[in-house]
């Protein structure tokens, strides 16, 4: 398995997941709310792992311009289907991944990460990729699935025999704690983590990090 593999898996998946519907749309409107807080109308804005577009169509227009990006083809082909049935001026969707992007000119006020980093195979590289997208005292905002603090039967043989068969992507597994000591090393400041979810805890940590 590999990166291109996982593209695949998301191209053949992406008509099914955007037709899916928010677990718990209470907890994404807060996480909307909350990234909104954080945006200024002057930022520069990097989306990774934007999937269909939904979020970022959703943030676009409170800031000052929104680069949404994800490594499936056809993820972003919906998107722009969607963008063109409801254009906002300042955003644009492109096949990328951080680790593209991090060799271009380009740096950004803050970079969002929504669902992504348990998606990515090298978890330090692209954080450090993500740290060097950034320009001084950028953000970079993450709500992630943290697979270690889920049920024992999800790690150890859902996930996996769903792998085998080719119904799950790659997801990489590690607590709230590991990931956060992660993002430490990459050379961020976390400023906060928050739980978002309407019942319980989900085990999907929202982190606002800032570059040190």
């Amino acid at each position: 398995m590999s990166m291109t593999s996982d593209a695949r898996f998301w191209d053949r998946a992406s008509r099914k997941y955007a037709m899916g519907a928010v677990a718990d749309q209470a907890g994404y409107e807060r996480t909307l709310d909350r990234t909104r807080a954080l945006l200024g109308r002057g930022d520069r804005v990097l989306e990774l792992g934007c999937g269909t577009g939904t979020s970022a169509l959703l943030l676009a227009d409170h800031v000052k311009t929104y680069l949404a990006t994800d490594f499936s083809v056809r993820m972003i082909a919906i998107a722009d289907e969607k963008h063109a049935a409801a254009p906002v001026a300042n955003l644009v969707f492109k096949v990328a991944t951080a680790e593209m992007l991090a060799s271009e000119a380009t740096r950004f006020d803050a970079v969002l990460g929504f669902n992504y980093l348990h998606l990515v195979r090298d978890l330090p590289g692209t954080l450090r990729s993500i740290h060097a997208l950034l320009a001084a005292d950028g953000l970079f905002i993450s709500k992630t699935p943290c697979v270690g603090d889920m049920n024992p039967f999800i790690r150890f043989a859902l996930l996996p025999g769903m792998r085998m068969i080719g119904k799950a992507p790659y997801a990489g597994v590690f607590r709230a704690e590991e990931l956060s000591r992660h993002i430490s090393a990459a050379g961020f400041d976390i400023l906060a983590t928050e739980s978002h979810a309407s019942t319980g805890n989900e085990a999907r940590p929202f982190i606002v990090a800032r570059k040190a």
